[in-house]
């Protein structure tokens, strides 16, 4: 092989004028994994395929075909710009183009140059499918970044609201220093100073000594446990009795009190809080330690299909919310385990038999004579799910959530619920498939009708529009 003309390869006498042709030929068969020569027309006479696991269809037959003729139709204006940009001996460029395979095209990325007799065309060629890969890689990444973004930013937003409008006199500590590193507009209005006066100073502030040293003692005390306590102090600066409540938060490996300061004349006046609590978009229940419903927001009314909160009086949460009968045994056990529970994957029912899948948050929260669990119920619905990875398929939610209680839920019991939720998928698979025609289904799973009704019944299936059949 000649010499190649192009920039680069000006001193045709250096190291590289000495290669013969075969050398040449084993050069660029380890170089490149795609090595053409053509003639100038870019009819291909040569080729060396450097990569051994590319997939081009009838690349064996590329012999005497056009180069123009292996590529797609899209890739064909490229590679007519190559084989001018190489015949005129400009400067060569890399243009991707993709080859039609058994399965997805083939990106390769070209160069074209002119042998020194001005009668051949060499292209040299590069698989670009790591890149690709790579590339994609990121722009997955780059999505589940944006997700995790956005729900940061979302709750961000639901706790400055919180923070902002709170009623309650609400200061955040640093554990170890006791400097106070924000303080909502109560706190400011109760301390008569601004916020950022606020920020940076020392508390307690305002107290005579030995309630200062009380408050010391109690900060100290919540530090140490890590536990909510409360202590009840005179302040001298404005001559009442204050309730002094301080509780441990963890935030960016720093440890953080929060302190809620309530007199008697900011007690009452709490009409903003429940307002916004009301009007917040996730579901907020409170109950007693078995379960109990105490009291519950608009949106939680609105999600069960109530017509009134006074429904939800006394009535056990499950009837409510839950997947399955596991689900909130389990809940509660935990609760009343560890005191809090993170992004538990449930469903939530509402009174006409629809149900959407929800996440639970809820936290274990102490009183004076007894304590009380709070949950957070928020539909994720209509969340952005990942790409669905058809190499490796996930198991169904439920049945993700169900292999998690292995060890905390008799085997028994699992095994049940197992048979349960199979049972429901397969009835309800068979109504999809046959338009939900149930006397078609019912032949479809081998069972009778009336036994077919049974089961519709027993999963809560029986209020689905039927195609031939009437409710019994």
């Amino acid at each position: 092989m000649d010499m190649i003309n192009a920039p680069g390869f000006s001193d045709p006498r250096g190291s590289f004028g000495a290669i013969d042709a075969e050398g040449a030929a084993q050069l660029l068969a380890l170089a490149t994994d795609v090595s053409l020569v053509m003639t100038s027309e870019g009819v291909i006479e040569d080729l060396s395929l450097g990569a051994g696991d590319l997939p081009i269809a009838n690349s064996d037959n590329w012999i005497g075909q056009r180069w123009i003729d292996t590529v797609t139709v899209e890739s064909q204006t490229k590679i007519r710009e190559l084989l001018d940009d190489a015949a005129n001996a400009r400067q060569p460029r890399w243009r991707q183009v993709n080859h039609p395979a058994s399965g997805a095209d083939i990106p390769i990325i070209y160069s074209a140059v002119r042998l020194k007799d001005g009668d051949r065309l060499v292209a040299f060629g590069r698989d670009v499918r790591p890149i690709a890969q790579l590339q994609r890689r990121l722009v997955d990444a780059q999505h589940s970044l944006e997700r995790d973004y956005l729900r940061l930013r979302q709750a961000e937003t639901r706790y400055r609201i919180l923070f902002q409008e709170s009623a309650e006199a609400v200061l955040i500590l640093d554990a170890s220093s006791r400097l106070i590193v924000d303080a909502n507009p109560a706190a400011s209005q109760l301390l008569n100073e601004s916020a950022e006066q606020l920020v940076g100073t020392v508390f307690p502030r305002g107290f005579g000594a030995d309630e200062s040293s009380a408050v010391v003692s109690l900060l100290e005390s919540v530090r140490g446990s890590g536990s909510s306590e409360s202590a009840t102090v005179r302040w001298q600066q404005r001559g009442q009795r204050v309730k002094v409540s301080a509780s441990a938060l963890l935030h960016d490996e720093r440890p953080l009190l929060v302190v809620r300061l309530g007199t008697e004349a900011r007690s009452a006046d709490n009409n903003q809080l429940i307002d916004v609590l009301e009007q917040l978009p996730d579901a907020l229940v409170i109950t007693d330690t078995s379960g109990r419903i105490l009291k519950v927001n608009h949106t939680f009314v609105r999600m069960a299909g109530l017509k009134d909160r006074k429904q939800t009086d006394q009535q056990a949460i499950e009837r409510w919310l839950g997947m399955s009968g596991v689900d909130m045994p389990v809940l509660l056990a935990t609760l009343n385990e560890r005191g809090q529970v993170r992004l538990f994957n449930s469903a939530l029912r509402d009174e006409y038999g629809s149900q959407v899948a929800v996440e639970v948050c809820a936290v274990s929260v102490p009183g004076p004579e007894k304590s009380y669990y709070a949950f957070s119920i928020r539909n994720v619905e209509r969340r952005l799910e990942a790409p669905e990875d058809t190499a490796n398929p996930v198991l169904p939610r439920s049945m993700e959530q169900l292999t998690e209680l292995v060890g905390r839920v008799p085997l028994k019991d699992l095994v049940g619920e197992a048979s349960d939720m199979v049972e429901r998928l397969c009835i309800e698979a068979a109504l999809n498939l046959t338009g939900d025609n149930r006397a078609s289904a019912a032949e479809i799973l081998g069972l009778s009708r009336q036994s077919l009704y049974v089961k519709l019944r027993r999963h809560g299936l029986a209020k689905r529009k039927s195609a031939n059949d009437e409710e019994l």
